[in-house]
Order: C-alpha cells, then sequence, then structure tokens
C-alpha cells in the first residue's frame, strides 16, 4: 500500500529540479528566509513522488531547532509526509527525536503552536509513534484557552480510531469533557466525535438538551442535524423529525437550512415537507446573498420533483422572491411556480404576473426589457396549459401591446398565434380583441403577425367584414398620392410625371402666389416626417417598409377568398374586390415616388401585383384556395403539433426519471455480492447521473501515434477527453539497446490550451516501456493543437537526443452538445453575434434529408426547423441549427441548400457565434464533412 498524503501544494514551477546535495547546503547554512524557501521545495519534490530519506537527519538538525513560526508549520507538513518506518516496517530511529520535539511542543506555553501540533495529531497513523504522545494529548483536554481543547478533543478521537488500545477510555473522556465544557466550538467538536465513537452516548446527550434545544449554540445544533442525518434510525425516525421541527425555529439561517434539508431527506410527510419547503422560500427572501438564493431555489425544485403537488399552496409564497432584482432569481422562481401552478391558484399567479408586467413597462432598471419577455413567456405557458383562462390572458396582454418592445409584442403575437390555433372556440373573440388593438402596433414586425392571424383565422362574415374595415381604416385616405399633396398643401397635378420624380428630378410647382417652387430633397423629407395623426399601415408605407404591404396583400386576397366561399353577397364581395385593388394599387404607386423614405423592393412589387391579379380576374381556382386559404395554416398547425410532441416527450422522460415499474426487482445490497464498482465510478454516476462505462474498442480509436517505427523512442498516445480536459497516457517504448537517460517528453499547445503537469525525468532500458500522462486543461470550444518532442542524453558527452512528436488535434466535436433554443432567442442571438463564417456547399448526397442528417451528425448540432417544414419531396431546404459548447458558448447556423434536377447539392451554411474561434472551427468541421460526402465511390473495376 502506498504513503498516504494529506496535504496538497502547487507546484509553480515544475521544470525546475534541485539535488539532495543542494537541499542540503540549503538547509545547513542558510538562514530563515532560505530555509523556508528550501522547505516549500522540498514538499513539492517530495509530493512530486521522491521522498528523499536522506534529508530526514538534516531537517532534525537544522531546521527542528528554529523559532520561526511559518518553519514550524512547514515542519509538520513535512512530518506529515516524511516516511517514518523503515524497509522492515518499524518506526526509524530518527523519529524518536521528532517524537521528543513534538512532545517539547505539545506543552508548549504557546496556545497556537499547542493547537497546530494537536492538529498534526490528527493525521499520524503510526501507533508507536503516537503512544508516546497520549498523555501530554490527554493534558491539553485541560488547557485554559478553547483554541488548545478543540483541537485536543479531535487530537483523542484520531488516536483512538488509529489504535483503541492507546486510549481505551476515549468515549468516556469525550462524554465527561462535553458534559463539563463551556466553548460552543469545543462541545461541537465533542460531540461529533462521541456520535461516530459511542451512539448511544451522543442520544443521551441530545436527550438531555431537548428541553433546552432553541437556546443551544448553533455549531452544536448543526452537529445534532448532522448526527441525525447519518444516523437514520428507523424507529427514531418520528423523534428525529420532531427535533427537527424544532430546529426550524433557530435564528441561525444555516440551521435552518441544513434542518429543512434534513427532514426533506427523512421524510415525505407533506404538512413536514410543506413547512420546510415553506422555511426555504423564506430564507431565499431574507438572505441578501444572490448564490444563497439560487441554492435554496434549487432545493425547492428538488421538493416538487421528489414529492409533485406538495407546494402547490406554496406557489404565491414563491413568487415573492421576484422582489429580488437579480434576472437569473427572478427566473429561477418563474420556473419552479410555474411547474406548482394548478387551476386552484392560476388566477392568483396571473394577476401576479400582470403586476409584475406593469413594472416592467414603467421601469427604467437594468434587463427590464428580459425580465418582461420572461413574464409573457411565463404567462404564455400559463394560458396553454389552462384553457379557462386563455381569453383573459390574450385580453391581459393585448392591453400591453403598446408599450412593449418589438421583441416582446412578437412574444405575444406568438402566444396569441398559438391559443387561437389550440382553442377554435376562442377564435373570432380573440380575432376581434386584435382588431381592435391594431391602432396601438408601431412595429412593422408585430403588424405583420397580426395581419397573418387575421387572414388565417377571420372566419366567419362578420369577422371578415369587421376585419376589413380596421385594416382600410389604418391604411388611411386612399389615393395616398393625392391625399400626401393634400395633406402638405400642395397643389395637385392630374398629369405629374412621376417618373423625374423616381429618377430624383423635381417637376417645377405653382405656389399660391404664382412663384415657381423646386421640390427638394429637404422638403421631402419634412413631408415623411409628419405622422401626428397618420395610422399604423399609412405610416409603414411612408417608411418604406414594403415587406409589411406584400403581407396586407396576400391577407387581402385570403379575406375575399374566404368570403366568397362562405357568402352569397355578391355586392359586398365586388365592393371588397374593388376597394382592395385600389388600395394595392395605390401603394404600388406611391412606392415609386419620393413621398416615401424608400422606393419599394422589386419582390414586395412583385408580390402585390400578383395579389392584384387574383383579386381582378376572380376566378375560382381550388389550387389558388388551397395556397391561400389551407396550406399556410396546416404548414402552422404541423408545426405547433411537432412542438407539442416535444414538449410531451420531454416531459415523459422526466417521470420516467423518477418512476419505477410495479415488477422492478429490489435489490438489497447487504445480501449481494461484493460490489467491482471503484469508488470514483460511483462518484461520478452520482455527480453526472451517467454511469461511466468504457468500451475496451474505443479505446483504440483514440490512440494516436506520435512517433515513427524507426525512430529510437516509439511514442503512442491515447487521448481520453473529459469535461473540461484532455488526458494524454502516452506509451514511451525504447527501440534501442542502450538505456536512455534523462528521458522526458515536452508539450506545447496552440489554442485556448493549457498544459497544466509536466511529466517527469526517467530512465528507460533497453527495449523498456514506461508510461506518461499528462493533463491540458481546455477553456473553449477552440481548434486546439498540442505538439512536444521527447529529449534525453546522448552518449559520451554528446549533445541532447530530439525526437518531434507528431502533432495531436483536439476535437471540438466533444465539447459541442446539442441543444434546443425558442424562435425568438436564435433571432436574438443571430443578430447579436457578431462572428459568421459562410461556408459554401457542394455535395453528391442523394437527397437533401440526407445531406441535413449528415451535417447534424458532423457538426452536433440539433435542428430547430420543425421536421414537417422540411419536405423530401421538396429542391430547396432552409434549416436553423443550434447547439452549445460545454463552457456555455452558443454557436447558431442556418443552412440555404438546393438540390439540381440530376446534379449536386448546392447551397451554403452561415455559422455564427459570439467568439471568433468557435465559428472557424465548426466552418472547418462543416467544410470537411462536404469534402467527405464528395469522395467519389467505386461502381465496377
Amino acid at each position: 500500500m502506498s504513503d498516504v498524503a494529506y496535504t496538497l501544494v502547487f507546484d509553480p514551477n515544475p521544470a525546475s529540479k534541485v539535488s539532495i546535495n543542494e537541499f542540503k547546503t540549503l538547509l545547513e547554512k542558510g538562514k530563515d528566509e532560505s530555509k523556508i524557501d528550501a522547505m516549500k521545495q522540498i514538499l513539492i519534490t517530495m509530493l512530486d513522488g521522491n521522498p528523499m530519506p536522506e534529508l530526514l537527519m538534516h531537517v532534525i538538525r537544522y531546521v527542528m531547532p528554529s523559532r520561526s513560526k511559518e518553519l514550524k508549520k512547514l515542519l509538520y507538513f513535512y512530518w506529515e509526509i516524511v516516511p517514518k518506518l523503515d524497509s522492515d516496517g518499524k518506526l526509524k530511529q530518527e523519529m524518536i527525536l521528532v517524537c521528543n520535539a513534538i512532545q517539547r511542543d505539545l506543552q508548549h506555553p504557546n496556545e497556537y503552536i499547542r493547537g497546530n501540533t494537536l492538529r498534526f495529531l490528527t493525521k499520524l497513523k503510526e501507533p508507536d509513534l503516537l503512544e508516546q504522545l497520549v498523555p501530554s494529548a490527554r493534558a491539553c483536554l485541560e488547557h485554559r484557552h478553547a483554541y488548545v481543547r478543540k483541537y485536543a478533543i479531535f487530537a483523542i478521537y484520531a488516536i483512538y480510531l488509529v489504535s483503541d488500545h492507546l486510549i481505551p477510555d476515549a468515549p468516556e473522556i469525550i462524554n465527561d469533557f462535553l458534559v463539563t465544557e463551556t466553548d460552543p466550538t469545543c462541545k461541537r467538536n465533542a460531540f461529533i466525535a462521541l456520535g461516530n465513537l459511542d451512539r448511544e452516548g451522543a442520544l443521551r446527550f441530545i436527550q438531555e438538551n431537548v428541553a433546552a434545544l432553541e437556546t443551544i449554540d448553533p455549531l452544536l445544533q448543526l452537529a445534532f442535524i448532522e448526527f441525525i442525518r447519518k444516523d437514520k434510525a428507523p424507529e427514531l425516525r418520528t423523534r428525529y423529525i420532531n427535533l427537527l421541527s424544532e430546529l426550524l425555529e433557530s435564528n441561525s439561517n444555516t440551521v435552518i437550512y441544513e434542518a429543512s434539508n434534513t427532514i426533506t431527506a427523512l421524510t415525505s410527510n407533506p404538512s413536514f415537507v410543506a413547512l420546510a419547503g415553506n422555511k426555504f422560500i423564506e430564507l431565499a427572501i431574507k438572505e441578501s446573498d444572490n448564490n444563497i438564493k439560487l441554492i435554496v431555489l434549487e432545493r425547492i425544485h428538488d421538493i416538487h420533483k421528489k414529492n409533485p403537488g406538495i407546494l402547490e399552496d406554496l406557489t404565491l409564497d414563491i413568487l415573492r422572491i421576484l422582489s429580488t432584482p437579480d434576472i437569473d432569481i427572478r427566473k429561477r422562481a418563474i420556473e419552479i411556480a410555474l411547474e406548482s401552478i394548478s387551476s386552484r391558484n392560476v388566477d392568483e399567479v396571473l394577476k401576479l404576473f400582470k403586476k409584475e408586467l406593469q413594472k416592467t413597462v414603467t421601469s427604467d432598471a437594468d434587463k427590464a426589457v428580459e425580465y418582461r419577455q420572461i413574464l409573457i413567456s411565463a404567462i404564455h405557458q400559463t394560458a396553454i396549459k389552462f384553457s379557462q383562462i386563455a381569453a383573459s390572458v390574450v385580453d391581459l396582454l393585448l392591453d400591453f401591446i403598446a408599450d412593449l418592445s418589438t421583441t416582446s409584442a412578437t412574444d405575444v403575437l406568438a402566444f396569441i398565434k398559438e391559443v387561437v390555433e389550440k382553442y377554435p372556440d376562442l377564435r373570432s373573440s380573440i380575432v376581434q380583441r386584435l382588431l381592435n388593438s391594431l391602432d396601438n402596433i408601431r412595429s412593422g414586425k408585430v403588424f405583420r403577425g397580426a395581419l397573418w392571424i387575421i387572414g388565417e383565422y377571420a372566419l366567419t362574415e362578420k369577422d371578415i367584414q369587421d376585419a376589413w374595415k380596421h385594416i382600410r381604416s389604418s391604411v388611411g385616405e386612399i389615393p395616398i398620392i393625392q391625399s400626401e399633396r393634400r395633406r402638405i398643401g400642395e397643389p395637385e397635378e392630374e398629369h405629374e410625371d412621376e417618373g423625374k420624380k423616381l429618377n430624383g428630378q423635381s417637376k417645377p410647382i405653382v405656389l399660391p402666389d404664382g412663384t415657381y417652387a423646386t421640390e427638394s430633397a429637404l422638403t421631402s423629407e419634412k413631408k415623411v416626417t409628419k405622422e401626428e395623426t397618420r395610422p399604423p399601415l399609412r405610416q409603414f408605407i411612408l417608411d418604406g417598409e414594403f415587406y409589411t404591404t406584400a403581407i396586407l396583400s396576400s391577407t387581402f386576397v385570403k379575406l375575399i377568398l374566404r368570403f366568397q366561399e362562405i357568402s352569397q353577397n355578391a355586392t359586398i364581395l365586388n365592393a371588397l374586390k374593388a376597394e382592395g385593388l385600389l388600395i394595392l394599387v395605390s401603394i404600388l404607386r406611391v412606392g415609386q415616388t419620393s413621398y416615401v423614405s424608400k422606393k419599394i423592393d422589386e419582390d414586395s412589387g412583385e408580390r402585390i401585383l400578383t395579389a392584384i391579379t387574383y383579386i381582378a380576374e376572380g376566378k375560382e381556382s381550388k389550387l389558388l384556395e388551397v395556397a391561400f386559404l389551407e396550406a399556410t395554416k396546416d404548414a402552422y398547425k404541423e408545426q405547433v403539433e411537432a412542438e407539442d410532441k416535444r414538449k410531451a416527450k420531454l416531459d415523459q422522460a422526466e417521470i420516467q426519471k423518477n418512476s419505477q415499474q410495479v415488477d422492478e426487482v429490489i435489490q438489497f445490497r447487504q445480501f449481494g455480492k461484493q460490489e467491482t464498482t471503484s469508488d470514483v465510478d460511483e462518484d461520478l454516476t452520482l455527480a453526472t447521473g451517467v454511469k461511466v462505462e468504457e468500451d475496451l474498442s474505443s479505446r483504440l480509436n483514440k490512440i494516436v501515434q506520435l512517433t515513427g517505427f524507426s525512430d529510437p523512442v516509439y511514442a503512442e498516445a491515447y487521448v481520453k477527453v473529459h469535461q473540461f480536459d484532455v488526458v494524454l497516457d502516452v506509451l514511451l517504448v525504447n527501440q534501442t539497446t542502450e538505456t536512455l537517460r534523462n528521458l522526458h517528453v515536452e508539450f506545447a499547445t496552440l489554442g485556448d490550451l493549457k498544459v497544466i503537469d509536466k511529466p517527469t525525468t526517467q530512465n528507460i532500458p533497453a527495449h523498456g516501456f514506461f508510461k506518461i500522462q499528462t493533463t491540458i486543461k481546455v477553456t473553449s470550444a477552440d481548434t486546439g493543437v498540442v505538439f512536444g518532442n521527447i529529449v534525453y542524453d546522448g552518449g559520451h558527452g554528446a549533445e541532447n537526443k530530439v525526437v518531434i512528436l507528431n502533432d495531436v488535434h483536439v476535437d471540438i466535436m466533444d465539447y459541442i452538445k446539442p441543444a434546443k433554443c425558442s424562435e425568438n432567442k436564435f433571432r436574438t442571438m443571430w443578430n447579436e453575434f457578431e462572428w459568421e463564417n459562410k461556408i459554401v456547399i457542394k455535395s453528391n448526397l442523394p437527397s437533401l434529408k440526407d445531406y441535413l442528417d449528415e451535417l447534424l451528425k458532423g457538426t452536433n448540432m440539433s435542428c430547430l426547423t420543425p421536421g414537417a417544414v422540411i419536405g423530401e419531396e421538396c429542391q430547396f431546404l432552409s434549416a436553423n441549427l443550434y447547439s452549445k459548447s460545454s463552457f456555455g458558448e452558443d454557436a447558431l447556423a442556418n443552412l440555404c441548400i438546393e438540390k439540381k434536377t440530376d446534379g449536386p447539392i448546392v447551397g451554403h451554411v452561415r455559422i455564427r457565434s459570439k467568439g471568433q474561434g468557435l465559428a472557424l472551427s465548426l466552418g472547418d468541421r462543416v467544410a470537411s464533412i462536404a469534402r467527405k460526402t464528395n469522395k467519389a465511390k467505386l461502381t465496377s473495376v
């Protein structure tokens, strides 16, 4: 069995080595300052694996007599790790001198030296050495200073654990000490020791102090809680829970937290669990530290997962934490509250969300916009979960739509779209409420969403006519050009050449006094800025937002086609067509003039002309009805259903995580065979929730050859990737017939990599094998390269010989994982991220779906575009992809490809990220996938 080290010391310069003779010289002739530096270097060297037993007498002779406090502290670190036994397993003769020195320190008048020495005794494991120190340690229990006594009790406890025959009456000593001691820290230490040595004695002490439990020092209360948590005796569980319930009234927040945590571990009784949850909520509100708030919120979430429904009555109390200004805490509190909402408290929760939403509208605080979006999302989820409040939620959000930012208002429209699709009974009322809010919308993006909802879900004759009236009033007076002329007081010219205005020329204008005036760019600008009384659509037209007018033209076609389908009133139908044609033609005309800030674009103009053609011809075409009245609605319906399926799948997986089958085998570990799983694997399983299983065949795929077979030293490395580091297990083989002396491997890195530890120097015999290991820290998901060389001594005074190693490339795919995010969040990040990498695609794969699957597999990204939108029969594919690295970096990608007839797949992938490295690394990965898919296949020989 190897020696155990109890103290770890950081080595700032592992490459520097000092010989034993140099250490001896420094200890013999140096002053205390140089001895301190020498002792630090000695400790580091010993912890690196070189025990250096030759220095023991020099340390005893030249360091032990010093009175320097820092040197004495380092000396006790040295006594911890120095080999104390000889090759026969007996105590070294030199340790007698050490024992005498330790005994003197245990009787030293300085209480801090005594305490430090007693703390050292708790780390000694040699009974022969401890035997002589027991009387002095027992005497320290009666020292006047509490600093000595608190370590003395642990020293007695540690000596009893090493060899109980040294202090056979240790439990009685600790029990008597506990009764007479008055210092809180000493009593706490004594109870911890007694609880581990004498369970019955600890239970008696707790019973004797139950009456005064609330007045006991918090340190001792925490020791009681720790004892109860470890004991968990079934016959005493009720008494323990009652005792913990009393401790919930303690004045210490730490005691309340630990007591609440222990109660939830001991029982699932709803009353006690709710009591603990209530105390957690009070702690989250009272504590000022944000980290503590987040930790307590996680405990509340754990209670809810293990005991669903118990925290239902505490939902509003959880939302009291929203008074905290920190956005992360608010977000977490809302997430937890949403999981415990029920039909009984949904109305109160909704009122609270409304009050918080009102605060964000009138507040100028930092991240108010982000908090507003979190609230809107929470209201959205609540309304979808409880259909009875959906209508009132729509009214609530539409009341705020004029005060919301574009992003928040877009979230509101997305919510309304989902509600109006899922609840057909509410469609008419929601459309009417949305029409009443049209005049308050000042964002083109939001208005376009409202137009889509109106065009798709205005299904009755009354709804269509009301929608037309509101849209008509939003356009304003038509024709637009003539009304704008009258607005600014310009004389109407029936035959004005608009083409000249389009070319930047101006036509003479006759003013009221009979003189000529020329319209300048300045006056045109002034015309456009008069927007005090302009309705929304009119303002969008004059601002040059013609994409909105293109959506308007599609909405007109939808309304006319649906009215034609459900009504036989030809008079109204003709009126709708005539007015629609007039509005669209007027938009086209004004789009070519200088009255608008920006001329109409070709695409929008073409879409409006197409709509005019459909309205003017008035032909009943089944294909036209399918395209306008069914296709888009069906596509959105499939998108909503796909999202619902995804959420249901996640919910089912969450339920399955904590569920047990009725026929599941019950395992009793006490009756089973001894487990072969190591403690490390168990710890990893508990920490990550994933069982660690290593496939030996997969290890072979991760072996990288570092040198050639003809080199003097053959080297290969097994690359093992952890979450934030890379471990290289390097095998070295001496292929010569001579011993290679002072052989060491030097590693260096490129990119965001850093070598943590450097391998030690070794001598490798002829044809010998040697293994070394080095750890490389990874700080970002960026392409990294590890390179290096092997250096060893040349023969007969020749220079060192060097073998260059092959480069090891760190695969960024080990640090990139598929992730999900909402469409709005994707668009927000897409606009914020400044680094973009565009890769041109050309692939010979048979279909677009095959290429998408290959891309997702090769880049570890997830597709955010629903599968229903990606049709295999299409010749064009556009999809958004998203992934997240282990370091919290977001990677976005947009794929646009098309399949040529009997030709390759062509297009491009645009990758965006916050940092340049991730965008470039993913771009290289995409390019390598394209090269791999373009390899020619051998069809015949």
